[in-house]
């Protein structure tokens, strides 16, 4: 087997990046603020449970699985969620988001007990000062909502993560303020909210370290979290920047779907981390996850989506798959993986494939016609090649054998 790490020069070791100062987790919030994408559908239960099964083999921390101030149906969903969680002891643990208000946690007494497990309150404010200008808020306001909120919270030992909503917008003094209440009343993990996708990665990885530096004053175990949106495409960059500043759970959902443009996407969160040496999980199953995911939400997954997308590993470029073909053929998958591809097909349990199309060369036909069992006689490959040169898109399996008369 080639050592890949001796035929690459790796310029992303060069730039300073470093182990995270903290172990790892990831939060997904597929089944909340997936939910609040507008155009996906709310899953019925036995597909909810489905895809948390899928999240645990994947090694995910926890799942945020609703809003259980929206009562009704999604209430009970939680409920049943974290009863299966439970029943199955799986590893995975259960949250929900909150507003910061007494009325909103109330419920998750009453799951808590149902389900037999924590289930970890995320209480939510609105912490920028555009948002309490359009609100008609005052500091004092939500500083009261926080200590009424948590003080129940902590009266009832439900284990709490204090959200500040658009942190990335808000005042620095706002934020001490409201996270050293939640602090002081026994907050465990503090979550950094990119709420509008408004942050570069600079701006994440500062408001992380500022947020860390607060919490360390009065206790280095408290939890920093980061739930970013991506509506400038800096999902994955903003994530990366915050885990190196100090964030040790970071949020994301299946596919990126979420409020408007979405969220950070998970299954591109845990390839990074991997990639970076910063995880080890299995991802073999995560083609499932999202094709699960996919199926639950009904929405596709965009042919040139990276790593998981139908394009991900398959070229018809002839001096592309030439080389991959050239790796192939030395019996050195790993090498066939990385030659021309930054992202290991095996990683997620996928392989490369070589197409036939107007790009192609004569390799390509000769590897696709042996791929099918059909002998790559010089009179074969001709006519393939022909009829992908004369194709406006790569040719399907039964059209490589039309062409070959096979």
């Amino acid at each position: 087997m080639t050592r890949i790490a001796e035929l690459i020069h790796d310029w992303n070791q060069d730039d300073g990046t470093h182990t995270p100062p903290r172990p790892l987790q990831f939060d997904d919030e597929t089944l909340r603020d997936g939910l609040q994408s507008p155009a996906v559908s709310d899953p019925p239960l036995d597909l909810k449970i489905d895809l948390i099964e899928r999240m645990n083999r994947l090694g995910i921390h926890t799942a945020n699985v609703g809003l259980p101030g929206a009562g009704g149906r999604p209430r009970e969903d939680i409920t049943k969620i974290a009863k299966h969680v439970a029943d199955n002891r799986l590893q995975i643990g259960v949250n929900v988001a909150c507003r910061t208000v007494v009325s909103d946690i109330e419920p998750v007494v009453e799951m808590t007990q149902r389900a037999g497990i924590p289930i970890e309150v995320c209480a939510f404010i609105g912490s920028s000062y555009i948002r309490q200008y359009a609100e008609d808020w005052t500091l004092e306001r939500m500083l009261k909502h926080t200590r009424d909120a948590l003080q129940f919270a902590r009266e009832h030992d439900l284990p709490v993560m204090y959200v500040t909503e658009d942190t990335t917008r808000a005042m620095p003094d706002t934020l001490r303020q409201l996270y050293t209440t939640a602090i002081e009343l026994g907050a465990r993990r503090l979550c950094v909210c990119d709420t509008v996708g408004h942050a570069t990665p600079a701006g994440a990885a500062a408001v992380v370290r500022f947020v860390r530096a607060l919490a360390d004053e009065h206790d280095p175990t408290i939890g920093i979290d980061w739930h970013g949106h991506r509506d400038r495409d800096l999902g994955i960059a903003n994530c990366l920047a915050a885990i190196e500043a100090g964030a040790d759970r970071i949020h994301g959902t299946a596919l990126g779907v979420g409020e408007r443009a979405g969220n950070a996407p998970m299954d591109q969160l845990l390839v990074n981390c991997k990639l970076m040496g910063w995880v080890d999980n299995d991802l073999t199953s995560l083609p499932a996850y999202v094709e699960a995911a996919a199926k639950a939400l009904e929405v596709g997954i965009p042919h040139n989506y990276p790593v998981l997308g139908k394009d991900a590993f398959e070229t018809g470029t002839g001096v592309h798959a030439a080389a991959v073909i050239k790796a192939f053929r030395k019996g050195d998958t790993e090498l066939a993986d990385s030659v021309y591809s930054g992202v290991p097909a095996h990683m997620v349990g996928l392989e490369q494939k070589i197409a036939v199309g107007p790009m192609a060369g004569r390799s390509n036909a000769t590897f696709v016609l042996e791929r099918l069992g059909i002998e790559p006689t010089e009179e074969r490959v001709q006519r393939v090649l022909a009829a992908g040169k004369s194709s406006k898109r790569l040719l399907t399996d039964d059209e490589v054998r039309a062409a070959a008369g096979a």
